[in-house]
């Protein structure tokens, strides 16, 4: 079967070129930022690029830079127009950010990425860099899952400016360059064989690095611009994303971590797997109902949308992806429940489901860079201590009762199953 190339698609981007640089090189870039532009037209290309792994990076460049998405049809993309590696290709790199020329950069690099990663370096060389050849006016767009998360990486590349002339270049930065806070939402499980050979079918052509997603979207930006981006057409400009911001992490994300930890405990693999059992729609309509009670508004509606989203049986979303990082993940997506809701039963069975996976013996699949330290404290005389370790560790709100409420699960979640509303459900789905 012939590849993806420029002599295999019927797409015209030679109006492109390089205006927009990304950090983080994934399947939902791919399937989000990337697929915004792509309906931005000319002249808005993405010079992307891919912080860790050259894989991605080697596969895009041999086709083309161009790749598939497949929501509810299977169709090329053509936005991104260089891939690049971070290490291999830091020159260029370094170029790009300094160019007058490229006026959005955007990052989708994860919580950990934020914390000492190379990413935050690397933009912080080429911000200075751009201030010594000029010093355009940029926007600095990041999109990943952290409350303020403009806020966060202003303050985090501020502290990465280093060397002579450093207070001349914060200074500049609080002038010319636009952190704007965001909130993205797209369900995009990580591509498999299967993913592979249904594009490949659907397409006639061989992609080496196709994207499924959701038919679902969202984009919100905070309107705080330094200089020109694209018409992001579907895009919302709002002057706070605040209440999107805690819609969709308490909710959405919130949910899908509970799910991830629950589900995994009582045997399924995938989110949908889930929703097909006897206990998964109840859940997520509770668990949403116990998290929108600390938020202003109705959100009923959203929640019931979840349940949809999440029992598309084509987007076999792994628990083993979602559930991973979440010492990371679950202080902005729990914890601001935990500090503003009153009762919160069904968040306590999701910690105990939590607590459970990272027992040192338990084996779900989910990786987290304190994993040593989370199976440390494990070594406690019982339950409620080694819980009461955990929260301490990840930054949990102090509640005394807590410990005690959440381990209470334990023995229910080890045996393989998930108890609530005096319900009892097994793994297969028994009552």
């Amino acid at each position: 079967m012939k590849r993806l190339s420029w002599s295999t698609v019927d797409i015209d981007r030679a109006g492109r070129r390089p205006k927009i640089v990304h950090f983080g090189l994934g399947a939902f870039h791919r399937a989000h930022q990337a697929v915004y532009t792509e309906a931005a037209g000319e002249p808005w290309g993405i010079a992307a690029v891919a912080p860790r792994s050259t894989d991605v990076v080697t596969a895009l460049r041999e086709q083309d830079c161009f790749y598939t998405v497949t929501d509810t049809t299977t169709r090329v993309v053509g936005s991104i127009v260089e891939a690049l590696h971070l290490g291999n290709d830091a020159a260029r790199v370094g170029e790009l950010l300094a160019s007058e020329d490229v006026t959005v950069v955007t990052l989708t690099i994860t919580e950990k990425g934020y914390r000492g990663g190379p990413v935050i370096g690397a933009l912080a060389s080429g911000l200075a860099g751009r201030f010594r050849r000029g010093g355009a006016p940029i926007t600095v767009i990041s999109c990943d899952n952290m409350t303020g998360n403009g806020r966060v990486l202003e303050r985090a590349v501020r502290e990465s400016v280093t060397g002579p002339g450093r207070d001349r270049v914060l200074a500049w930065l609080a002038e010319s360059v636009a952190f704007p806070s965001t909130v993205v939402d797209r369900i995009v499980p990580a591509t498999s064989p299967e993913h592979r050979a249904r594009a490949a079918e659907a397409l006639g052509l061989d992609d080496a690095v196709p994207v499924f997603a959701e038919p679902y979207r969202q984009w919100v930006l905070e309107d705080v611009f330094a200089a020109e981006i694209p018409p992001w057409d579907g895009a919302r400009f709002v002057p706070d994303v605040t209440p999107f911001e805690q819609q969709k992490l308490r909710l959405l994300n919130g949910t899908h971590s509970a799910l991830a930890y629950l589900g995994s405990a009582a045997g399924h693999e995938t989110i949908a797997e889930v929703l097909e059992s006897q206990w998964g729609e109840r859940f997520v309509r509770g668990f949403g109902a116990e998290a929108a009670a600390a938020l202003p508004g109705d959100h009923g509606p959203y929640v019931e949308q979840l349940v949809e989203r999440f029992r598309n049986p084509d987007i076999r979303h792994r628990l083993s992806q979602i559930g991973s990082d979440g010492s990371l993940k679950l202080p902005e997506r729990w914890f601001g429940t935990l500090r503003d809701a009153g009762g919160k039963p069904l968040l306590e069975l999701a910690l105990a489901g939590w607590a459970r996976a990272t027992e040192p013996d338990v084996k779900t699949g989910m990786t987290d860079p304190l994993a040593e330290e989370l199976a440390t404290c494990w070594r406690a005389p019982d339950d409620v201590e080694a819980v009461r370790r955990l929260l301490r560790l990840v930054g949990a709100p102090d509640d005394v009762t807590l410990p005690k409420s959440v381990a209470r699960h334990l023995p229910a979640l080890r045996a393989g199953r998930v108890e609530f509303l005096t319900h009892l459900i097994t793994s297969n789905g028994a009552q």
